[in-house]
């Protein structure tokens, strides 16, 4: 994909991190004003955030100003100097943005999982070349959000920034959506040049949460945060519980340490030396597995010649407790080796499944 690093379209410095910031919903030009008059004297802040449409789960929520919203962020963007950025789910709200001259267009999670409405706003979006953020979709299917990308991208929009704001799962606990920080690794990994920030507030759902969720985006090299804030947080019509106030925020900030990649050659071959032992022990890893694989593959051939059923639960719980009880005393994480036995537990089963049903198979 063709996409512009973002200090080729934003004003940032080398290594700035790229600050959001601005309540979920507009819900008065008062409201709005004392937001951004407050925000805009944080020089971190870049872009105001607002929900001008509300996409509510169930009917007679509040769902937004509409298009009086639009014309107060227009006002405040000409007194604060602040980009504005809006939510939009569908062809009309496009159109009302771009007559307002909203800057930066984002699109929320609901809508990313739906191609057939992505297409429409790509297709409202060709000869714009106004910016678009993508929210990941509300589940953790990385190809849906890739999808949303390039189809934007494809109707000429090269000014993308990708949002993570977590996952829905039906016990996300203690957080409202799960981070699942793989996924947004991952399409960090794929398309390098793809700007990828971090919505803590979505994925916390409750301010208490913010700084620690901002924090592990920031080390994980994300390229900046989208932050929900509000003047009277538990007054606001829509997410109150995820909402900060603007001294709050702007204490948060404060507090966050941000990283950059080191220049100096000592420090950078100190972390060569260790990366490559890394490397080294990898590679000795897979070597191991590999003789795993081969040792349950003679399994499967043994319990298919003998008619015995693969799933032994007896041998399965001898497992875990006994790796859980030797991990514990090695320091490492049981969480950690939990996973790492269930996912070495399914490549097993699927092969063994493979060697008993071959004759099948080949008939």
């Amino acid at each position: 994909m063709n996409i512009l690093p973002l200090n080729k379209w934003l004003s940032l410095t080398e290594n700035e991190p790229l600050i959001i910031a601005g309540p979920c919903s507009a819900e008065s030009e008062r409201q709005l004003y004392d937001t951004a008059f407050e925000l805009s004297k944080n020089k971190l802040v870049k872009i105001f955030r607002a929900g001008i449409w509300k996409p509510r789960t169930r009917p007679n929520g509040f769902e937004g100003v509409g298009e009086k919203g639009l014309k107060w962020l227009a006002e405040i963007k000409s007194k604060t100097k602040l980009l504005t950025a809006v939510e939009v789910a569908s062809p009309k709200h496009v159109e009302l943005c771009l007559k307002y001259n909203i800057d930066i267009l984002w699109i929320g999670a609901r809508t990313t999982g739906n191609p057939f409405s992505i297409q429409e706003i790509a297709d409202s979006l060709v000869g714009t070349d106004i910016p678009v953020m993508v929210k990941n979709p509300l589940n953790p299917d990385l190809k849906l959000w890739i999808g949303a990308i390039e189809r934007l991208n494809q109707s000429g929009i090269n000014r993308i920034i990708a949002i993570h704001r977590g996952f829905h799962t039906y016990n996300p606990q203690p957080y409202r959506n799960s981070p699942f920080w793989e996924i947004p690794i991952e399409l960090k990994r794929i398309y390098e040049n793809l700007p990828i920030i971090n919505d803590p507030s979505h994925i916390a759902g409750s301010r208490d949460y913010i700084y620690e969720i901002s924090q592990k985006a920031i080390n994980l090299e994300m390229d900046g945060l989208m932050i929900e804030v509000h003047p009277t947080p538990d007054l606001a019509l829509s997410d109150s519980n995820q909402q900060i106030t603007p001294e709050q925020f702007n204490n948060l900030v404060k507090k966050l340490v941000f990283r950059s990649e080191s220049n100096d050659e000592l420090l950078q071959n100190q972390l060569t030396n260790l990366r490559t032992l890394i490397d080294e022990l990898d590679d000795e890893l897979i070597r191991i597995l590999s003789k795993r694989m081969k040792l349950v593959s003679k399994i499967g051939e043994f319990k298919k010649e003998y008619g015995i059923t693969i799933l032994q639960i007896k041998r399965w719980n001898e497992i875990i407790n006994d790796r859980l009880l030797k991990a514990e005393k090695l320091g490492l994480s049981k969480n950690f080796i939990l996973n790492l036995l269930e996912v070495l537990h399914h490549e097993s089963i699927q092969i063994q499944n493979d060697i008993l049903n071959s004759d099948n198979t080949k008939k």
